[in-house]
């Protein structure tokens, strides 16, 4: 994940403490891009992420001065690592995606329910809040990036797996579950727009559906690209392999 080089013409001893957790910049200068009213609301070990008037936003610690990578006890051998083993899974599925046969979206025409069903409203839009509640529960994050109202692999995989009891039930106890929605019929607002886009861009997605497991300080575990057959059995021992892999 690239992020933008990051100037802070901010004095540290400045930076305002709002809670264990929580701090404040008034402002934050990326390049030529400035983000104000910035509330840092989750620290992993390879970026913080942040509130801002305009919406949410994530920058790599590497690329903050030297004072504020010791604030936020940035380990680079440990970032490194991290980044490597994410690139490692993005390259895997891209690999798995490129020698599966070629196959033809599911026929869903004659249901017309089934083309507008959605999951239910067990998936949160905000990632900073999603990490903070992972960290309070002892949770996973798990990202799903969809187009809800085109992607037909989306749709499949929602009916066949994660509107089901068993999915449902294993989630409640295990996951926080988040949902970045690329719909291209039903409305959005902005401001979500952007963060989507935001996740989008921070996590190298270009697959719909891709389902992205986290830990609690938002390092990546594993990921799936496209769509998986067998229920949610296989989608739970996947998520199940991540975690303890």
């Amino acid at each position: 994940m690239r992020a933008k080089k990051i100037i802070l013409p901010i004095i540290f001893a400045a930076l305002t403490v709002v809670g264990r957790d929580v701090e404040t910049f008034p402002v934050l200068q990326v390049g030529s891009e400035t983000y104000s009213n910035v509330t840092v609301t989750s620290v992993s070990k390879t970026d913080i992420y942040f509130n801002y008037a305009g919406g949410m936003a994530n920058v790599k610690i590497k690329k903050l001065s030297p004072e504020l990578q010791e604030h936020f006890n940035f380990n680079p051998e440990l970032a490194k690592a991290i980044e490597l083993k994410q690139a490692a899974n993005k390259a895997k599925y891209h690999t798995q995606l490129v020698q599966q046969p070629d196959a033809h979206p599911p026929d869903m025409t004659r249901d017309p329910v089934a083309r507008t069903a959605e999951t239910p409203a067990l998936w949160g839009n905000d990632f900073p809040a999603a990490l903070q509640r992972a960290q309070a529960e002892k949770k996973l994050v798990l990202l799903n990036f969809s187009g809800s109202d085109w992607c037909e692999w989306c749709i499949k995989f929602d009916q066949e797996v994660l509107v089901t009891d068993r999915f449902t039930s294993y989630a409640a106890k295990n996951l926080v579950m988040l949902k970045a929605d690329f719909p291209r019929k039903k409305a959005q607002d902005e401001i979500l727009k952007h963060n989507n886009a935001a996740l989008q861009k921070t996590f190298h997605v270009d697959v719909f559906p891709t389902y992205i497991l986290l830990n609690a300080n938002g390092d990546e575990l594993g990921r799936q690209a496209g769509y998986l057959p067998g229920g949610p059995d296989a989608f739970i021992k996947e998520l199940q392999m991540f975690e303890h892999h």
